[in-house]
């Protein structure tokens, strides 16, 4: 069967698209699955994430990694999802040719938003090329602060628009980019911390995805 492909997609910068593509390719790897992230953003973040990691764990770091642009994504993609469980693909923020064309080859499209109006008109590009390619998509809302009533808010105006919010929120912590730092991700390097906890409880979610239940992709 082939492998899947998630692509974390967002045109408003700073939205914690990277940090979500790096801690899902480590809680995947760990579940045992074979797994590939894909660099499309020319800011390389990902990568330099991949590198840290390789360097501090070498052998031990099981999670490969490719930086590649755009069109030689359409090209690569065939032999990737031969060859592994998941491709999680980081994309750029304002490169609509770019994303569009991670957008279209995924079988699930991931959009972090932080809980505020401004994020939401701001991913309005982003949610108009998933529906222009007609792909299955999940709104992550990411660095949410803790018992706030904007949360709320935003996730019944989100449910009201007919787009899919997670159950699981990614909370504002500072564990997250820390691990970054060291090429981890929370899982590893704090597996019982509330991050680890809820990148697990988002894990779990995303592998239940109606998306991952379908038949494959359109051509």
């Amino acid at each position: 069967m082939a492998g899947k492909v998630i692509t974390v997609a967002q045109h408003k910068g700073g939205a914690g698209k990277t940090t979500l593509a790096a801690q899902l390719a480590v809680a995947l790897s760990l579940s045992g699955a074979k797994i590939i992230t894909l660099d499309v953003d020319p800011q390389g973040s990902l990568t330099q994430w991949h590198l840290t990691r390789t360097e501090e764990m070498g052998r031990k770091n099981k999670i490969a990694h490719l930086q590649l642009q755009g069109w030689k994504v359409m090209r690569e993609l065939p032999r990737l999802t031969h060859e592994f469980d998941y491709v999680i693909i980081d994309t750029p923020p304002h490169a609509e040719s770019e994303t569009s064309i991670a957008i279209r080859q995924a079988d699930l499209v991931l959009l972090p938003i932080q809980p505020s109006p401004l994020d939401i008109w701001a991913s309005g590009p982003t949610l108009k090329l998933v529906m222009e390619e007609k792909r299955p998509l999940l709104i992550v809302l990411n660095r949410v602060p803790p018992r706030a009533k904007m949360n709320d808010v935003i996730i019944d105006k989100l449910n009201n628009m007919n787009i899919n919010v997670s159950r699981q929120t990614l909370g504002n912590r500072v564990a997250f980019s820390a691990s970054i730092m060291e090429g981890q991700g929370v899982v590893e390097s704090d597996p019982r911390g509330l991050a680890a906890i809820e990148i697990k409880a988002l894990l779990d979610e995303i592998s239940d995805h109606k998306a991952f239940r379908s038949p494959a992709r359109a051509a």
